[in-house]
């Protein structure tokens, strides 16, 4: 079983991943995104350093995928990654353009035929504003200067592309909003994750009376 935890900048995508290891009983893959030379340069110039940074992006997180999601669902644990392959194009789509968003196009059409696709995503929500707050609560320096728009653009394109109804992922979509949610400090929050994600995949034991906000 394969689960991939997907939202904006600043929703909590990783820190939920951790969360859910031990209850789930399961292994995590969590993207390598610190690594990227471009990226703080890119929050200060987006326009000059778009490609350079959506490149260096796509082919890390294929090498990532095409190795290690492979390898870990062939073991007995279920795998809880906290992003897609799929999300890379939506970045794309936002920092690129004309000829450059045409050659990554192409290249990210090759690679995805060779990453597995999840057998559920959880999609994580949050105002533009919620996410704003806990970008700077957790306070990286090349997330400073980053820009309320391009945080709304991103979340607007997310909406789109996970909540459509006809979805463009390949996979089912299970949505969560995360306003009110506080899964780090509540258990009770956390808890109440974990139960959708078991009903949402039929896997025991789960109480299908709780009351249920998202949608599947």
């Amino acid at each position: 079983m394969y689960i991939a935890i997907e939202g904006v900048i600043g929703v909590g995508k990783t820190t939920l991943v951790r969360l859910l290891q031990n209850p789930l009983e399961s292994n995590i893959l969590l993207e390598v995104f610190e690594e990227n030379p471009f990226l703080s340069d890119f929050y200060s110039d987006r326009a000059r350093y778009a490609f350079q940074t959506q490149i260096f992006f796509l082919l890390s997180r294929y090498h990532q995928q095409h190795q290690a999601v492979p390898a870990m669902l062939a073991g007995s644990k279920m795998l809880i990654s906290d992003y897609t392959f799929a999300k890379d194009s939506l970045f794309a789509q936002i920092n690129l353009q004309n000829d450059e968003l045409e050659m990554y196009r192409r290249v990210h059409e090759a690679l995805a035929e060779k990453i597995p696709s999840p057998d559920l995503v959880i999609y994580l929500r949050a105002s533009t504003d919620v996410l704003m707050q806990r970008i700077a609560l957790r306070d990286r320096p090349y997330e400073r200067g980053m820009e309320r728009s391009y945080i709304d653009t991103l979340n607007l394109a997310y909406d789109d592309f996970f909540m459509s109804p006809q979805p463009s992922p390949a996979s089912p979509v299970l949505t969560i909003e995360t306003g009110t949610l506080d899964f780090v400090r509540h258990p009770a929050d956390l808890n109440w994750i974990e139960n959708r994600i078991r009903q949402a995949l039929g896997m025991p034991p789960f109480q299908p009376e709780l009351p249920l906000t998202g949608e599947i």
